[in-house]
């Protein structure tokens, strides 16, 4: 019934930029709340940004304020993570997500797409 696909991962310098995807089938997706999480090795997943439904309303975590944002284009039903000023130390794997609202909270996340990986060389 739901399928998150996340594309646009890759290889990329230290100081660089990346603009994630992540393309959703799913019944009134403007209806969704969206997040990023990404996931490096070893460590827990980690939430990133969040996107309301309408698009509106967003907020980041620290680790990432003024390098990423987060945007939603509800025509194409697509959600979208541009990165900036990256460091190795954003290299995961980052995975997009809907939610019934906003939150920084895996838990209130109903669904997941399968990752793009992201590598930031020194």
């Amino acid at each position: 019934q739901v399928h998150l696909a996340e594309s646009g991962g890759g290889l990329v310098q230290a100081g660089g930029s990346l603009k994630l995807s992540c393309a959703a089938s799913m019944v009134a997706f403007r209806v969704y709340a969206m997040g990023w999480f990404r996931q490096a090795a070893g460590k827990e997943r980690e939430f990133l940004a969040t996107i309301s439904s309408s698009g509106a309303t967003s907020f980041y975590a620290d680790s990432v304020k003024g390098r990423f944002t987060v945007s939603r284009d509800n025509r194409r039903d697509t959600l979208y993570l541009q990165m900036n000023s990256l460091k190795p130390e954003d290299t995961a794997v980052y995975y997009c997500s809907a939610a019934y609202k906003i939150s920084n909270s895996t838990g209130e996340y109903k669904y997941w797409g399968q990752g793009t990986q992201v590598t930031v060389s020194s």
